[in-house]
This record gives structure tokens, C-alpha cells and sequence, in this order.
């Protein structure tokens, strides 16, 4: 009896979650590790829904780079199997949704408490300046760009907010007294 029950509290939250992805207007999620070939299949799957709606070829290749940008983030910014014993770190969210006016691409993943100050202060920095600053910043840290342990200068996020013109929208969801979620939100007007 306890598994019919299961099975239909489980079909219940499949539904409650197509529910949620048509009000959100979600056209791709994924939950799980992210690697070269599954951003390989993300962009076809982005760039064959875009194309049957009929979006721009300048959209397309903004919500194509931006996808892409995002992908790598989580791949800098997460927790890896080689830091945690817990391989359950290493997975990520992935969604794409989009409305009349923006497309949005979403990403979420597992990162060390010790980071947060750290992208808060870069991504409220990034926030903070205008398109001439922004392209100003971008080309001082190409040339002069101070590595962070995990490979990036911060150039991903300045890029992300040079070619759309949005602000990133992130949040960190405690998990653990030495891990918390990061949440960050990418908008791409749909005309520009």
C-alpha cells in the first residue's frame, strides 16, 4: 500500500512540476552533472527550439553565448568531486524560460561557503557599472586580469552583463555550515 501511495505522491509532484514549467514558461531543465556533451546537446536543444520560433539570429547567438558562459560558471564555481567526498556536489540545474519580452537562462549548483564573499563582491561590482565601464573592465582584466584559484578573472559575468545589458540576478541557499547553493539568473531582452 505504501508504494501506491508513493507512486501517486511522485505522480502528484510531476504534475505540480509540469504545472510550474508552463507558468514559468521553462523550454528546457535539467538537473545533473554538467560536462562537455551535455552543454554540447543544451545549445542544439536551445538553438532548434529558438529556430522554430522563429527568434533572431543576433537572439539566438546572445541566449547561444550566454548559455554557454553559464555552463562554465558552474564547471569554475562548483564544488568537484576531487574537493568533496560527496559527489552529489558535482551536479548542477540548468533552465531555460523565456516570456513576450526576455529570455532567462537560469543555473544552480553547490559551492564552498568561502566563495560567497567573493562572487557577491564581483557580481555586485559588475552590476554596479554602465556598458562603457563594463567594456573598460573586460579589456583590463583580458590584459591584466588577476587568475582566481579556479581559473577565471571574472570575465564570464562582465561578459554575460556587456552583451545583454541586464543585471545578473543571483541568491545563495544555505546547505550546510560549509556549502551553500548558488543561484544566478541571466536576462536576454528579446528586443533589443
Amino acid at each position: 500500500m505504501s508504494d501506491i501511495k508513493l507512486n501517486k505522491g511522485f505522480l502528484d509532484f510531476v504534475y505540480d512540476f509540469y504545472k510550474g514549467m508552463k507558468e514559468h514558461e521553462i523550454t528546457l531543465a535539467y538537473e545533473g552533472e554538467i560536462n562537455h556533451q551535455i552543454m554540447k546537446t543544451f545549445t542544439s536543444l536551445a538553438e532548434g527550439n529558438m529556430s522554430k520560433n522563429d527568434e533572431s539570429e543576433l537572439l539566438q547567438k546572445k541566449v547561444y553565448h550566454v548559455m554557454v558562459e553559464c555552463l562554465q560558471n558552474i564547471s569554475k564555481h562548483a564544488v568537484h568531486p576531487e574537493d568533496e567526498a560527496d559527489l552529489e556536489y558535482n551536479r548542477g540545474i540548468f533552465l531555460i524560460s523565456r516570456n513576450n519580452k526576455v529570455y532567462n537562462v537560469t543555473t544552480g549548483n553547490v559551492i564552498k561557503n568561502e566563495r560567497i564573499i567573493y562572487l557577491t563582491e564581483l557580481l555586485d561590482h559588475v552590476n554596479s557599472l554602465n556598458r562603457e565601464q563594463l567594456n573598460e573592465l573586460y579589456k583590463k582584466q583580458l590584459r591584466e586580469g588577476h587568475l582566481s584559484e579556479k581559473g577565471g578573472a571574472g570575465l564570464g559575468f562582465i561578459d554575460i552583463r556587456r552583451k545583454t545589458g541586464e543585471e545578473l540576478l543571483y541568491k545563495f541557499l544555505p546547505l550546510s555550515g560549509t556549502h551553500a547553493f548558488f543561484l544566478l539568473t541571466s536576462t536576454i531582452p528579446r528586443n533589443f
